[in-house]
């Protein structure tokens, strides 16, 4: 697996969109990081009382941005927006090797980024179609990349303790 470069945006940035984008950017590379190295038995193992697996975290994430941002943001209906649940937990399809987790996790970031290219943060979801069915209730992209943003945020540091179990490797 091959992470893109991690950088922290430059602290003299300013613009709002840029600023969120480019912190999404630097969480969704940190996740990937915290899971190179891991063989796919350790990709698979909890070490946790919770029991999720560093890959059903990343398959959780993939989801995340595909039901905030397609069926959310974009308002298309999805089969299953919620199949990264099951049985109370998170799960990974069975059978499903971690190479193409990791590749449908791409495959969705590289679709959210398409998504949200050119588009203003004041711009709302659609209503009475995908997710929101009111517009009290239809963010803003704004809303919705910044909750995207903590959604990563809180969960690379997950991985921060999960690797540290696995492995003893620590990191930013």
């Amino acid at each position: 697996m091959s992470t893109p470069s991690r950088a922290e945006p430059a602290p003299t940035l300013s613009d709002p969109q840029r600023l969120l984008l480019e912190y999404l950017e630097y969480y969704r590379a940190t996740v990937l990081e915290k899971l190179e190295g891991l063989d796919e038995e350790e990709l698979r193992r909890s070490r946790l009382p919770t029991g999720w697996s560093p890959l059903e975290l990343l398959w959780h994430l993939a989801h995340v941005e595909r039901r905030w941002l397609v069926w959310g943001f974009l308002g298309e209906e999805l089969p299953d927006p919620w199949a990264d649940w099951e049985e109370g937990r998170w799960a990974v399809p069975g059978g499903m090797p971690a190479s193409e987790v990791i590749r449908r996790y791409q495959d969705q970031v590289g679709r959210s980024r398409e998504i949200v290219a050119d588009v203003p943060l004041a711009a709302r979801a659609p209503v009475a179609r995908g997710r929101f069915q009111s517009e009290a209730e239809a963010p803003t992209l704004g809303w919705i990349l910044f909750h995207l943003l903590q959604e990563y945020a809180r969960h690379a540091g997950h991985l921060d303790i999960a690797r540290e179990l696995a492995d003893g490797a620590t990191g930013e």
